[in-house]
């Protein structure tokens, strides 16, 4: 068995669980099949699944060989796609923020199956970094500049950013009339997963950005939390006009400052700079950038 199939024999038992039944569906003695995990981990060095009686499960080991065994085998199902002409599809990996899909992706989204009906989707949510080829990630959709130097991306629109805070805060506080005003004031902090940092505020003031960091008396790492804690009435916060809308629109959060807004927030979609972009990821691109600027 060579390697290429010796690493889908391993994918199969990681997805079932159970040599016998891989061995079954690929009409393989279940000694073959054993065979070839033993000499996986032979030329590996290192131990790829833990054995049981009753179950089959990867190690720490076996969880990122899996990983980046499935981006070698759909790199090569990929390839042979596109000289055979094959419409795209396979599983399609994406991480992003759960706001972010929910507002610009979704709702395109039965248009885009339709489509491409061969193609499985998988969002993943959250505000971490994610290791896009270690994880078997084919691309990411994230807020800010890229952080990581292997990645490349292509940028899908600008979403204006707008300072705000609960009345019940601007009751205790007062309303700022101007930037040198917020003194006195408190923010919630948020803190990047990127740098570790707590963000400041930011304002354009005559073409100029200007940073003011507040006390922050609450520290948190999720866009939903922040917005949360914000109509509790903890601080003051700035985030996207489109996913503070309904708050505005209700008279949850009031706007503050808004001649002098944040910058806007540039959103790009990301994937690995070396990695060949297959068919499906190709045309996850384009469509992703056609959702962003319809919204």
């Amino acid at each position: 068995m060579d390697r290429l199939d010796a690493m889908n024999v391993f994918v199969r038992i990681v997805e079932v669980r159970s040599f016998s039944k891989v061995a079954t569906d690929l009409g393989l003695p279940r000694s073959t099949v054993t065979d070839a995990i033993k000499a996986l981990e032979a030329r590996l060095g290192v131990s790829l699944l833990h054995r049981t009686t009753r179950v089959v499960r990867p190690t720490l080991d076996g969880e990122a060989y899996y990983q980046r065994c499935l981006s070698i085998l759909s790199e090569i199902e990929d390839a042979e796609d596109a000289f055979a002409g094959t419409t795209p599809k396979g599983s399609l990996r994406i991480e992003t923020h759960g706001v972010l899909a929910r507002h610009f992706l979704l709702p395109s989204l039965p248009g885009f199956m339709a489509r491409f009906p061969n193609i499985e989707i998988h969002i993943g949510e959250g505000d971490r970094l994610v290791d896009l080829v270690r994880e078997g990630v084919d691309c990411t959709i994230r807020v800010g500049d890229p952080i990581d130097s292997n990645m490349t991306g292509r940028k899908l629109t600008d979403l204006e950013e707008v300072t705000c805070a609960a009345p019940t805060y601007l009751e205790r506080f007062g309303t700022p009339q101007n930037i040198d005003a917020l003194k006195g004031h408190q923010m919630i902090g948020f803190r990047s997963t990127a740098t570790g940092s707590i963000l400041p505020l930011e304002f354009v003031q005559n073409g100029i950005l200007r940073t003011v960091s507040l006390p922050t008396p609450i520290t948190v790492s999720g866009a939903d939390t922040l917005a949360h804690c914000a109509r509790l009435g903890h601080g003051i916060i700035q985030k996207p006009r489109y996913s503070a809308a309904e708050d505005l629109a209700a008279g949850r959060l009031i706007e503050l400052l808004s001649d002098t807004p944040p910058a806007p927030s540039p959103v790009s979609i990301f994937y690995p700079r070396d990695r060949y972009l297959s068919p499906r990821v190709r045309v996850f691109i384009d469509w992703a950038a056609k959702a962003f600027s319809h919204q």
